[in-house]
């Protein structure tokens, strides 16, 4: 093994999971999918005790967990207007123009919740989702409803009303 001097490595922190609540976020990076029309929005808290939480759990982790989708497909767009509608409102001035590069930088409420979901390793584990899209204004006032905690819904037994035929009864 490497000779590795270990009393100059700091340990891993562990960090405290974000309470769900509603956050005064910036949008740190924006990505578009235009072939499958969404949005990749990446944020950050910007304000309280939690202020910076996913640039510290990046540096810790090496990935960036405080993202969220916003589709702009026809069938989504009263959603995306809605994503739109609190950013304009938490920056007086702003205009959306079409161009996703203006959204950096920009203040939004967010609020910000924990489901549950299966690993690659197959266990039950926890990540955060963003519940809705507020006026800064809005989470300050309290005008939000903290998200509920979204259990993995019970897929059942997939092989369920299934009834295996002999091979003598196969058709072909």
């Amino acid at each position: 093994m490497k000779n590795i001097d270990w009393n100059n490595v700091k340990e891993a922190e562990e960090f405290e999971r974000l309470p769900a609540g509603g956050y005064i976020c910036v949008i740190t990076g924006v990505e578009d999918f235009p072939d499958k029309e969404y949005l990749k929005v990446e944020f950050d808290i910007l304000e309280g005790e939690h202020q910076s939480y996913f640039t510290r759990l990046a540096a810790s982790l090496n990935f960036w967990a405080g993202n969220f989708i916003r589709s702009y497909k026809p069938k989504a767009q009263p959603f995306f207007k809605g994503f739109l509608t609190a950013v304009k409102e938490s920056n007086p001035g702003f205009v959306f123009n079409n161009d996703e590069n203006n959204l950096l930088s920009k203040t939004v409420g967010l609020t910000i919740g924990d489901e549950e979901y299966i690993g690659q390793d197959g266990k039950s584990k926890k990540r955060y989702y963003v519940e809705a899209t507020r006026s800064v204004d809005a989470i300050r006032k309290g005008e939000f409803k903290v998200p509920d905690f979204k259990p993995i819904k019970d897929p059942g037994n997939p092989m369920a009303g299934f009834n295996p035929l002999p091979d003598d009864e196969l058709p072909f």
